[in-house]
């Protein structure tokens, strides 16, 4: 009798895990979480606010390329739903953003690592599931798919203009009101994201970019009213706020002399 009440307890047991494990679809993101509350903090630099982040002691912390070697051997193909994948590839993006940076450290700007016929959004980032990623690739053939021009106020590709990096991982659970918020505070970011001057609303150049995107939401305008409802009705509205490439980070007088060579485009 109590042989057989043992079994079924452990028979109870591993289904109770087996069926956790297949709930567990999405990474746990703890180290990720870790390292963005240890290393990233707001700041500004040539009067715009970002959270910065210190590429400095970051790529001295072994728990970064445990992080990176995490993403290297996660299969994407078991993410559940649209949510997790949305998430999963906007922390990856912002994630291999950082390590573009870190494996070229001391640099000013990540455009610079690049030039006008191969830019650094196309070289090898870093591995996803056992294949070679881009940043291009994350970004246009992967994110602007999902048809959610969100993503676009919350991918940082480690600038100073840039939607600010969120001081924690997106998760599929929660993702949606995440977005929201990136949204609602990058337009309410007027360094960079959106300011008034006159009846001119000057707002990010990367509405002008992808405008295209915000058509599956009615336009550019009809999105920024959803998180700006306090704007005048009549405002016109110009994505023309210059774009500053310079990384989101502050870089010491010697990390300044060792940048020998830079491009600018």
């Amino acid at each position: 009798m109590y042989r057989i009440l043992w079994q079924r307890g452990i028979f109870g047991l591993l289904l109770l895990l087996h069926c956790a494990t297949l709930s567990a679809r999405e990474p746990e993101w703890g180290l990720y979480a870790e390292l963005l509350d240890e290393y990233v903090a707001p700041d500004a630099k040539f009067g715009i606010e970002a959270n910065f982040v210190d590429y400095r002691r970051l790529r001295h912390d072994p728990r970064f390329q445990q992080l990176i070697e995490e993403l290297a051997t996660f299969n994407p193909e078991q993410l559940d739903g649209n949510n997790e994948r949305k998430a999963f590839y906007l922390n990856t993006y912002n994630i291999l953003a950082i390590k573009k940076v870190i494996d070229n450290w001391p640099v000013r700007m990540v455009k610079s690592l690049g030039s006008l016929f191969n830019p650094v959004w196309n070289h090898h980032a870093g591995f996803i599931g056992g294949k070679s990623m881009t940043l291009s690739h994350l970004e246009h053939n992967v994110l602007r798919k999902m048809h959610d021009p969100r993503v676009h106020m919350a991918l940082n590709c480690a600038s100073l203009s840039c939607p600010d990096l969120r001081l924690e991982p997106y998760t599929g659970d929660k993702v949606e009101a995440q977005l929201d918020d990136q949204c609602r505070r990058f337009l309410h970011q007027p360094s960079k994201g959106a300011k008034i001057v006159g009846k001119y609303l000057h707002v990010s150049s990367i509405f002008k970019w992808f405008e295209a995107d915000f058509d599956a939401v009615g336009g550019v305008r009809k999105f920024i009213f959803q998180y700006r409802p306090d704007l005048p009705s009549a405002i016109k509205i110009e994505a023309d706020i210059d774009y500053d490439w310079t990384v989101n980070a502050h870089l010491s007088g010697r990390e300044l002399r060792e940048i020998r060579v830079e491009a600018n485009f």
